[in-house]
């Protein structure tokens, strides 16, 4: 089966890479966020001109994120969010309700320690993993019918 895949959250760590290279030989379209943090960040500023105020610096980034984030998650087949360990990560929380409210398959990656802080999106998932390669096994099941 063809899969669009989208793999949101955290963007410091090669999960996704590890995800990916697992999946090799499956019928998937990988897309995700801008993982260029500096980039990301300022792509707004770079396109429609500087801003005094850090506030609007950022507002201008994320609206232009989020034209990239929605239309993706819109087209998934199935959405992957990553919960890192080091930093609060109030976009995965967001991608992940967005995905919900569309109704698109969910699997939710996070260490044990974040269980009670994220009971409420654990319970909209369809599966919540503890490494990639259980992210990439069950990708594998879902696209192939095998274990």
């Amino acid at each position: 089966m063809q899969l669009s895949v989208y793999l949101a959250g955290e963007i410091h760590t090669d999960w996704r890479e590890s995800v990916i290279t697992a999946c090799e030989g499956l019928a998937i379209d990988w897309h995700s966020p801008v993982t260029d943090h500096a980039a990301s960040d300022d792509c707004g500023v770079e396109i429609f001109g500087a801003e005094d105020s850090k506030f609007w610096h950022d507002r201008k980034g994320a609206s232009l994120n989020a034209v990239r984030t929605r239309t993706a998650i819109a087209r998934s087949d199935v959405v992957v969010v990553c919960f890192g360990e080091k930093y609060k990560q109030w976009n995965a929380a967001f991608d992940a309700g967005y995905a919900s409210a569309l109704g698109k398959p969910l699997i939710v990656l996070q260490p044990p320690e974040h269980d009670h802080a994220l009971k409420e999106i654990d319970a909209a998932a369809n599966a919540v993993a503890r490494s990639p390669s259980e992210v990439a096994r069950a990708l594998k099941y879902v696209a192939a019918g095998k274990l």
